[in-house]
């Protein structure tokens, strides 16, 4: 399980840590890898170990480049737990990589991704059935990690930046600007 991003309450890292237990209470070998730096790091240290599950829980700090790509190939599911998300690119990009998504349903990207498993923030349990769920259904793991695939390629950022250009210049080519 992968959770890559700041570690700021905005993230939701902690509720992370929290699904990652319950987890553990039914399937005990899962590692948990937080992949990312911020001002809650030292907290969540501290949190896996009061949790008592620092032994199955990994902290990388930030990555770069190709060691983002490594994460996400290697991990079995990416969770985004995020409580407030204008839109949040990561879930793409384990979409990317073929890596099944869990996201918050308060991300921004929860309107427009079809093929992730969403959850609200808050509900621990929920995020917990769902990991559960990617870790022991073969079927479901390879319908979401496959449609989810397919679906990022159709993304393509020219698309709305060309719309927002058009926006642009008919504004400034009307002939209210003009004058």
């Amino acid at each position: 399980m992968l959770f890559l991003g700041r570690l700021t309450i905005q993230k939701g890292p902690e509720h992370f840590l929290l699904a990652a237990k319950r987890v553990l209470e039914k399937v005990p070998d899962t590692k948990f890898v937080v992949a990312g730096s911020g001002d809650m790091e030292y907290y969540m240290i501290n949190k896996a170990s009061e949790l008592g599950i620092s032994k199955n829980v990994m902290f990388t700090g930030f990555l770069r480049g190709a060691d983002i790509d490594k994460a996400y190939r290697m991990a079995d599911v990416y969770v985004m737990p995020s409580i407030s998300e204008p839109f949040g690119i990561t879930p793409l990009e384990a979409m990317m990589h073929g890596t099944p998504a869990i996201i918050s349903k308060q991300s921004g990207v929860s309107e427009v991704v079809n093929h992730a498993l969403k959850v609200d923030f808050w509900d621990i349990d929920e995020m917990a059935n769902k990991i559960i769920s990617i870790l022991s259904y073969k079927g479901l793991t390879e319908t979401i990690r496959d449609n989810g695939f397919a679906e990022v390629q159709k993304f393509d950022w020219r698309i709305p930046a060309r719309q927002c250009a058009e926006v642009y210049n008919s504004v400034m080519l009307s002939p209210e600007v003009r004058r």
